[in-house]
């Protein structure tokens, strides 16, 4: 791999999709073997309106997470080479699309990490707000309670995730964009870089005078305006690519003079 690309970098910016995580036995979602491409109609539970709407939308919801992969999931090899890069001193922040907690259960530093659309290990209320544990939930589901209520004021129960139709956190995208902006390198790992706007923060790093490169199995609209794309698997080649930052990160802070 020539990671040229590497050199003088001191400040990388990491967008990940679902595809970082399929080594942990995770199915991303537009894949051959995707959650949605398996089942299409399942999409219609992801997308807040029908959700809200329908009782039998919400149960068809809560029963596809009641088994997920991602609750016993463990961080594979990528999510634990981006950890080393950050261990090792290197300025790290991951933008991700994901909702499995997987990057800070690898040791990245949870305050390194921004979660664009959610998290999966918490649930909301959609009237007043109030955040609890999914475990308390769940368990209410897998006894029976296909449609969950909240136990403060009635209302309808969802995971913390961003679905179809909702808006991402105001101040979380902010955040992301001004780090897209002012960090050297944009890696942008097994998303399909289809979904805005969390997508377009890798035409902002470019605009900003960043270098982009993709990682990801399939061809991505951006592509074009990356100084590499990668199409090797990414649980052998993200490790190499932080290794390369590891080293262009360390020569620039040794002295002149070292051996």
């Amino acid at each position: 791999m020539d990671a040229s690309w590497a050199e003088g970098v001191t400040r990388v910016a990491v967008l990940t999709g679902a595809g970082i995580s399929t080594d942990s036995g995770i199915p991303d979602y537009r894949g051959p073997d995707g959650v949605w491409t398996r089942n299409p109609k399942l999409a219609n539970a992801f997308t807040y309106d029908r959700y809200m709407a329908g009782a039998a939308t919400r149960a068809e919801f809560w029963r596809a997470y009641l088994g997920h992969a991602a609750w016993t999931a463990e961080p594979n090899a990528a999510h634990r080479a981006l950890a080393d890069l950050d261990q090792a001193g290197v300025a790290v922040r991951v933008l991700t699309q994901n909702v499995d907690g997987l990057h800070q259960k690898a040791g990245v530093s949870p305050r390194k990490v921004l979660e664009l659309h959610g998290t999966m290990h918490e649930v909301a209320c959609t009237r007043c707000r109030r955040r609890t544990p999914s475990e308390q939930t769940l368990a209410r589901v897998a006894a029976g309670d296909d449609d969950p209520r909240c136990g403060d004021c009635g209302g309808i129960l969802k995971l913390a995730v961003v679905m179809f139709g909702e808006n991402l956190d105001a101040v979380t995208l902010g955040h992301a964009r001004q780090i897209a902006a002012n960090s050297g390198l944009m890696l942008a790992v097994g998303s399909s870089l289809q979904v805005e706007p969390v997508a377009s923060l890798c035409a902002m790093a470019v605009e900003a005078g960043n270098r982009l490169v993709i990682v990801n199995r399939d061809p991505t609209p951006y592509d074009p305006l990356a100084v590499e794309v990668i199409r090797e698997p990414i649980g052998a080649s993200l490790p190499e690519i932080c290794a390369a930052l590891k080293e262009a990160n360390a020569s620039i802070r040794r002295p002149s003079n070292a051996a």
